[in-house]
């Protein structure tokens, strides 16, 4: 008979790596199988220093900034986040081999900013200052042509410029339920503000949250896998704080949890960022059946299967037909 306290596990899902950072790192592994080693890339293809560290033991090289990569034909890879229009003009100036991992849905967001700014409107991006996908949104067009916002209380402040119509577009890794109040007090303030015809908050963003939501209804304590500069893993944090959980943990791997945060509780749910591996949440389950008899199980709120191929510089040739 152990000896070992009683403790259930809730394992969320969805959880862990989306489309688009599968593709990223999809991107990464086959440019190094085309080219061979080195492959630079541009910031870190995603947020998480596991994903990177294994990346860079197969010859990946990260750079913060496209002077650090040396001419010649080695590809330079642009992360998952997206960049700002100017790097791919300097990779061309420059002749560099580059290749966009920029997620397709971040494009989208992309696409519809520079649509909304052909059309004369002035537009409101609501997300977060400083984060890779928000500098490379900003980066789309010129300078004045979007105002950046992170929270509701900006929008009292906010003035259309004279004779411009309003529109708004939204980071896609942001907590649903804030982006939502935000909204509300666009069209308040700005009655004929043009929204998205589909959502910007991504798909992967809003499952893990539903997913996390519907968990931390049921458990003490809830244990978040993700980088601490992932903003989807934060959000995943704060929904679980905000659904009752008095231990809300956001944790890089097993080494960064402190397991004396969990005495006491019966109860405990994992789930995981969009760029975080399944080898990080093994990891953690590990750790805690050294301390306790853990009963498992799944709580499933979504089936994801959403796929992005690799960009077209990347794909080999179809095998020519008999």
């Amino acid at each position: 008979m152990s000896d070992k306290p009683k403790l259930r596990v809730i394992l969320c899902s969805p959880r862990g790596f989306c489309a688009g950072v599968t593709r990223a790192i999809d991107v990464v592994e086959t440019a190094l199988k085309l080219h061979g080693a080195p492959v630079y890339v541009r910031h870190e293809i995603v947020h998480n220093k596991y994903v990177v560290d294994s990346l860079k033991a197969k010859g990946a090289v990260f750079v913060k900034e496209l002077d650090e990569v040396p001419a010649g034909d080695a590809p330079v890879i642009f992360s998952a986040h997206g960049v700002p229009k100017s790097i791919p003009e300097l990779a061309e100036a420059r002749g560099l081999n580059a290749v966009d991992a920029t997620c397709p849905l971040v494009t989208k967001v992309h696409r519809e900013a520079l649509a909304h700014f052909k059309r004369g409107r002035h537009i409101v991006l609501i997300g977060h200052a400083g984060h890779p996908e928000v500098v490379g949104t900003l980066g789309q067009l010129p300078e004045g042509a979007i105002t950046l916002i992170g929270e509701r209380s900006q929008v009292a402040t906010l003035e259309a410029p004279e004779g411009k119509e309003m529109a708004f577009v939204t980071q896609t890794t942001l907590s649903v339920d804030d982006t939502r109040d935000v909204i509300e007090a666009l069209k308040l303030k700005f009655p004929g503000i043009q929204e998205q015809s589909v959502e910007d908050i991504c798909y992967a963003t809003t499952n893990r949250q539903e997913a996390v939501k519907a968990a931390a209804k049921l458990v003490d304590a809830f244990v978040v896998v993700g980088a601490a500069n992932s903003s989807n893993s934060q959000r995943l944090r704060e929904v679980a704080e905000r659904e009752g959980c008095k231990v809300a943990l956001l944790v890089a791997g097993v080494q960064a949890l402190d397991f004396s945060l969990l005495e006491g509780v019966g109860s405990v749910a994992i789930s995981a960022g969009a760029s975080a591996p399944e080898i990080l949440v093994e990891q953690i389950l590990d750790g805690l059946a050294e301390r306790y008899q853990l009963a498992v199980e799944t709580l499933t709120t979504r089936e994801e299967n959403m796929f992005f191929p690799l960009p077209r510089n990347l794909r080999e040739p179809a095998p020519a037909s008999p």
